[in-house]
């Protein structure tokens, strides 16, 4: 009895087969009305035309995308075609072939005076300069150096874009370390999009041929920082520690660092000093261009957060070396004495080479001054 109860139940549960039939009778009536019909129509019609249109807009995209590729690499295969590559030697040449300060001295070794030059620089080696150096350059100049292979496609395209719908002309924007590195060393600064392609191509090769610690090594050993104390040019990084805060490369403080890094993308603007030995009256760029280093330091998580506010809140300034005249002593009868016959010297030795003598260079006063120029 217990189980007929409880089946009834169920059978009372369910729900009636009768109205179901009349409401999908009455749904369909609704749905097959002229009304609805037209919109169905017109629904799948709009809905098969825009489908439509967005697959001929993708293809057309992959299309042009194509097309544009193609120019571009033929673009660029034009720009290099007539472009001799380097070999790693002559690569190596080049990116270490960096302008020295000369120096006269006794036969006894003892230094008479540095040979007056407008651009002073010492070299050193990578592991004795300081680490918030190398840090501070990648994370602001080219913070996917050591994973790049000389250069960013991103940052190369993204340039491209903002060249071509900006109203200046020229290139610029989207370098690496290894492409800066390249354009001083091995190309001009011109300005073209044929300078950039060879630049592309070399640092493609230099990364080739080259360790990431040399092509460092190489570009802070290269790059200018701006002037010294003493009013002077000044490249490469140990001659910049020395010549604003005179200490060595590898005992540069966080802020120092930070400071001296900011300084390649415009040396002559963040420089503390005038070409007069004397101190800016205004600094604001040179700090403000130190704070974006931190920044950019900080970011990339080379420095903690402590250490970024401490750097912050120094004043840099208290630092900076007392600005100093260079001394007379190249103006002395020795020095000039010395200077003239070792110009004497190397006129003779550039003759030799060129199969000329000295008697006949004194005969042609334009030739006579082209090699004393050379010399």
């Amino acid at each position: 009895m217990d189980d007929i109860i409880l089946k009834k139940k169920r059978v009372e549960s369910m729900p009636n087969s009768n109205n179901f039939q009349e409401f999908s009778k009455e749904f369909l009536n609704f749905w097959n009305q002229p009304l609805q019909k037209n919109l169905r129509f017109i629904f799948n019609v709009s809905f098969s035309v825009i489908k439509n249109l967005l697959f001929i807009f993708l293809c057309g995209c992959i299309l042009l995308g194509i097309f544009g590729m193609g120019i571009g690499l033929g673009y660029f295969a034009s720009l290099t075609a007539n472009e001799k590559p380097l070999s790693q030697e002559e690569m190596a040449d080049a990116i270490t072939n960096l302008n020295l300060v000369s120096s006269f001295y006794y036969q006894d070794g003892e230094k008479i005076s540095d040979v007056t030059s407008d651009e002073v620089r010492l070299v050193t080696t990578l592991d004795k300069i300081s680490p918030y150096v190398k840090d501070g350059i990648v994370a602001t100049e080219d913070s996917y150096f050591y994973q790049h292979n000389g250069i960013v496609p991103k940052a190369l395209v993204r340039a491209l874009l903002q060249e071509a719908v900006s109203s200046n002309s020229g290139v610029s924007g989207g370098s690496t370390l290894t492409q800066q590195l390249i354009k001083q060393q091995i190309l001009t600064s011109e300005v073209t999009f044929k300078r950039k392609a060879n630049e592309i191509l070399y640092a493609l090769r230099l990364e080739k041929y080259f360790s990431k610690d040399q092509i460092l090594e190489a570009y802070l050993n290269v790059s200018p920082f701006g002037r010294n104390h003493n009013g002077l040019n000044i490249s490469g990084i140990e001659e910049a520690a020395q010549g604003v805060f005179g200490v060595s490369a590898k005992d540069l403080t966080l802020p120092q660092a930070a400071y001296l890094v900011g300084m390649p993308q415009n040396p002559i603007t963040y420089t503390p000093y005038t070409n007069y030995a004397t101190l800016k009256e205004d600094i604001s760029a040179g700090l403000s261009r130190m704070k974006t280093v931190l920044f950019s330091m900080y970011r990339e998580k080379k420095i903690t957060k402590q250490q970024y506010d401490e750097a912050l809140a120094y004043d840099i300034t208290q630092d900076f070396l007392e600005p100093e005249e260079i001394s007379t002593q190249r103006q002395s009868y020795l020095y000039q004495a010395v200077n003239r016959e070792a110009t004497k010297i190397l006129m003779k030795k550039m003759a030799e080479k060129d199969r000329l003598t000295y008697e006949q260079l004194k005969k042609d006063t334009e030739l006579f001054n082209r090699y004393y120029d050379r010399a």
